[in-house]
């Protein structure tokens, strides 16, 4: 009973230890990423992300595979000019099995306030974007507000997105 108990125990800790190294390898590459992006470093934006990543953003219309969000990107980066998203708060939360993991973070960018979540998973023993989702926070007071603003562009997407559906 004693060798099980220290046997769990021993189990515990490098799960735990396990997981801390996890969690500063991924708030690393989250760090890498923003800074690569505020530093117009496209190679290691990029390499950030999985080789089948998703970035969605703001706009309704904005949802890219990798090769398509490099091709939007690219100008940006090359203008020296991408963004800067400086995180204000992360949280990050673990698969049971420690090959998946999410987040989310609030952001400080030129938007004011957005908020950022996404996935990452393992690639060559590396933790990569898998999908990134921006997304801006308006205050609940401002709802109304905002609705009235998107709320033409918003009804023609959706009949457009609705009629190449049923087509």
């Amino acid at each position: 009973m004693t060798k099980l108990l220290t046997l769990l125990g021993l189990f515990l800790i490098t799960s735990v230890c396990a997981q801390q190294s996890d969690k500063m390898a991924i708030e690393n590459l989250l760090n890498t990423w923003h800074q690569a992006a505020a530093s117009a470093d496209f190679d290691t934006y990029f390499g950030c992300m999985s080789t089948s990543s998703v970035f969605v953003g703001t706009d309704a219309t904005e949802h890219w595979d990798k090769q398509e969000f490099m091709a939007f990107s690219k100008p940006y980066f090359d203008q020296g000019k991408a963004w800067a998203f400086t995180p204000v708060e992360r949280h990050i939360y673990f698969s049971e099995t420690g090959e998946a993991a999410w987040f989310d973070e609030l952001l400080d960018t030129w938007m004011q306030l957005c908020r950022g979540s996404g996935v990452l998973v393992k690639e060559g023993g590396k933790w990569k974007i898998a999908h990134y989702v921006l997304s801006m926070t308006i205050p609940n007071e401002e709802v109304e507000g905002a609705i009235s603003l998107k709320k033409d562009k918003d009804s023609t997407l959706k009949k457009s997105l609705l009629t190449r559906r049923t087509n």
